[in-house]
């Protein structure tokens, strides 16, 4: 990585490390959160945009309610290093350390193999790891503590069965001669790696064999049975036969995991690279940081919504909120000039742009907001804070302008520079001279740079150079309070005099200070006071307008809202007509058909009445009763025409026969009877069957296929000539159903020859009507095969 140049002390000025170690917390282990701390700004575009690029989309998809969490590895380099010595033999625990490392391993490329569905930039992390087959030697040689298995060999399981075998019957004869010797006296103990019992001085000549060691005191002896010593021997043999078995079987693993070793160093780095970055992810959630977009060096400077890393987490742990602050410097823009009084938040405010350049340059997404745009810098300078040496025998203002050198000297077209007071530390004429033409120097080289200033002179430096602009935070001049907020292109107020008077200075001090103030500097100040009053005025207006078209806003989306109310009750009101109508359809048709049906049982009952007026009064009935039920099209009951003496019709009225014929009433008889004239032929209908109909109703023509010939009661012609079949049945059916009802004798049908479909219609629907007594065709000189005569029941 191509790191940035320039002093070594203006990254820990601007308290990167800091910064970066707040990041670090968010690492699993301590090795992702050392790789963190570690990182320093690159001056390499295309790396820094990919490193920004890669967190962000990672980011992205955790916001969105994924989950990225890589295992935390171990620090195994030394371990590397000594795989990478040809012939280097790993202790157990050392292959444990290698076991669990290989676990994490496996279980951070899931982790990447899954985020890579959704953060594709991450895909480069996961790397070959070495096969299965070597986590399988591994847990099969050693347990979780690095001691190696019996089962790690079948010769090493053998030898340890007859080492614990042997060791038994060491210790059981040797505590056997302790009882023997001096009960109570001690226990079965090794020294010098031969087991041996404790034996009191005094009692040392009752049995032979080899002094080992003594106690502190010299009163104990530490003796190996003469009778054990062979036992010992053996047991020596076979512990001796372990060892080398178990450093072969560590040879073989540590030469199994040499083989991998290319493998094993890429997954491990590829895991705490991992780790690096998801910290960097979860810390950019955290504190809701945004992608800037990066640009090569001195191009134009925007932050959108900046806030300083440091003051954010102390916001997060119950600190007082941080103010945002938006800052755009164009093309032609380098120099910044920062002034206002003391505790206004000046130099943090410097810091904190220093360190979002630094931290997106070092791969960490800083806290700002969208459309915000760094340009790379090549190099860091910042004198920050009081810097006087005792040691170095430097004043404050010495040790200000050896850093100023420096400054002088490496500052390009491609650095930041952050000045903290300027020119201070010394004569104000002077020190503000030197500051003014350091300032026009870095800026006439290009130099991207940000100073704080008390100093009058130099905030009328910006007015003479389009290069250099104003800038300050605004302070609550009622309140004597900072408000943190940025306003760029107007210089700030000191309000040291208004401070002091606000402590209590005595007024009669602050007279004479007020008048010793130049007057020049007396007149700029008094153009700010009246500057800021006008711009708390214009930002109070455009709150009032804000909050007006805020209110307009509200209300246009109110009555947007009752709109859309208003066209979703429509639409229901719609929707339940349209179910209605249907719903009506389907009870008139219900209706028609129990009407239908009440009919045909009145027209039984009728034919069963002893008399023709019981018969007549049995019809009346059924048909008042479906006049006052018959929903109409929409179910409901239409309304009553006027009615007339007997009946809804009168003399003259146009009405409609229940058949869908229309005619014209001539007479309406005392026994409820109408005669009824269409086309120049009368009926005779009951009065009350007949519906009267409008004057353009009327008008249209009679339905062919049903004509009375006469009024007499004795035959009814009725043609179906023309019709398909089922009109003619409907016809026919309603002719069937008035001429019972009006107690006709004869239909005369008329059907024609043709092919002889509508004669074998009609003969079959009279042969299954139980009204029809008999049906025939008609004599040759009645029509012949053409027309049948339907006698009715009488």
């Amino acid at each position: 990585m191509t790191e940035v140049t320039g002093t070594p002390a203006a990254l820990e000025a601007i308290e990167l490390p800091h910064a970066l170690a707040s990041v670090a917390r968010w690492a699993a282990g301590p090795l992702g959160a050392a790789r963190i701390s570690s990182r320093r700004p690159t001056a390499d575009l295309s790396l820094a945009r990919e490193e920004l690029a890669t967190c962000h989309e990672l980011a992205e998809w955790l916001r969105a309610g994924g989950s990225f969490r890589p295992e935390a590895v171990e620090d195994v380099e030394p371990i590397f290093d000594r795989l990478a010595l040809a012939g280097s033999v790993l202790d157990g625990e050392e292959i444990a350390a290698m076991a669990r490392t290989l676990s994490a391993l496996r279980v951070t490329d899931e982790e990447l193999s899954r985020a890579a569905e959704h953060a594709p930039r991450t895909r480069p992390l996961r790397v070959e790891l070495p096969p299965q087959s070597v986590d399988r030697v591994l847990a099969a040689t050693v347990d979780t503590d690095g001691y190696v298995r019996d089962e790690a060999s079948p010769a090493l399981g053998k030898t340890r069965r007859r080492l614990r075998e042997s060791r038994k019957v060491l210790v059981a004869r040797l505590e056997a001669m302790l009882t023997n010797l001096d009960r109570g006296s001690g226990a079965v103990t090794v020294r010098g790696g031969r087991y041996v019992i404790p034996v009191r001085r005094e009692l040392r000549s009752r049995i032979r064999g080899i002094v080992h060691d003594e106690s502190a005191s010299g009163a104990t002896l530490f003796v190996e049975p003469a009778d054990t010593v062979e036992l010992g021997n053996a047991l020596r043999e076979l512990e001796g036969s372990e060892a080398r078995e178990v450093q072969r079987i560590l040879r073989e693993v540590s030469g199994r995991l040499r083989d991998v070793l290319p493998a094993l160093q890429a997954g491990w780095e590829a895991a705490v690279a991992a780790d690096d970055l998801a910290a960097r992810a979860r810390y950019a959630v955290h504190v809701e940081a945004q992608l800037p977009a990066l640009a090569s060096p001195g191009a134009s400077l925007t932050i959108r919504s900046g806030r300083h890393p440091l003051l954010l987490e102390r916001e997060h742990g119950g600190g007082p909120p941080v103010i945002p602050f938006d800052l755009e410097l164009d093309d032609i823009e380098r120099t910044v000039l920062l002034s206002g009084p003391n505790t206004g938040g000046k130099t943090v405010l410097m810091k904190a742009i220093g360190l979002i350049a630094a931290m997106a340059q070092s791969g960490v997404l800083p806290p700002v907001g969208p459309r915000t745009r760094l340009p790379v810098f090549g190099a860091f300078f910042a004198d920050i804070g009081d810097r006087q040496s005792i040691a170095e025998s430097m004043s404050t203002f010495s040790a200000h302008v050896a850093v100023l050198r420096e400054v002088l000297e490496g500052a390009d077209a491609g650095a930041l520079v952050l000045l903290d007071e300027v020119g201070a530390g010394t004569d104000p004429a002077e020190g503000g001279a030197l500051a003014a033409a350091a300032l026009q120097a870095l800026t006439g080289r290009g130099t991207m740079t940000l100073a704080t200033t008390h100093l009058g002179a130099l905030k009328r430096v910006a007015d003479a150079d389009p290069r250099i602009v104003n800038a300050s935070l605004q302070f609550d001049a009622k309140a004597l309070t900072p408000t943190y907020r940025l306003v760029k292109g107007v210089p700030g107020r000191s309000y040291g005099l208004a401070i002091a008077r606000r402590h209590g200075v005595p007024a009669d001090v602050l007279a004479e200070a007020e008048s010793a103030v130049p007057a020049g500097e007396r007149e700029v100040d008094l153009a700010l006071a009246e500057l800021e009053e006008r711009r708390g005025a214009l930002e109070r207006a455009l709150e009032e307008v804000s909050g007006h078209e805020a209110r307009t806003a509200r209300q246009a989306s109110a009555v947007a809202e009752r709109e859309r109310a208003l066209e979703a009750r429509e639409a229901q009101v719609r929707a339940a007509e349209r179910e209605a109508k249907r719903a009506a359809r389907r009870a008139t048709r219900q209706y028609l058909l129990e009407a239908r049906r009440s009919v045909e049982e009145a027209l039984a009952l009728a034919r069963q009445a002893t008399d023709e007026a019981a018969a007549r009064s049995a019809r009346r009935l059924v048909e008042d009763a479906i006049g006052r039920s018959a929903p109409d099209a929409d179910g409901a009951t239409p309304p009553a025409l006027p009615r007339g003496e007997l009946g809804v019709a009168a003399a003259g009225d146009r009405v409609r026969t229940p058949v869908g014929a229309v005619g014209t009433v001539r007479e309406l008889r005392s026994d409820g009877q109408a005669v009824v004239e269409m086309g120049g032929v009368r009926i005779v209908v009951d009065a009350d069957a007949l519906e009267r109909v409008e004057a353009a109703e009327a008008a249209q023509p009679v339905p062919r296929g049903y004509v009375a010939t006469n009024h007499s009661p004795a035959a009814v012609t009725v043609d179906l000539r023309g019709l398909r079949a089922d009109q003619a049945e409907d016809v026919l059916l309603r002719a069937i159903d008035d001429g019972v009802r009006d107690a006709l004798t004869e239909l005369t049908v008329i059907h024609g020859k043709g092919t002889g479909a509508l004669r074998e219609c009609v003969q079959h629907l009279a042969a299954a009507d139980p009204r029809v007594f008999d049906y025939h065709m008609a004599p040759p000189a009645g029509g012949g095969a053409g027309v049948t005569l339907i006698r009715l029941s009488t």
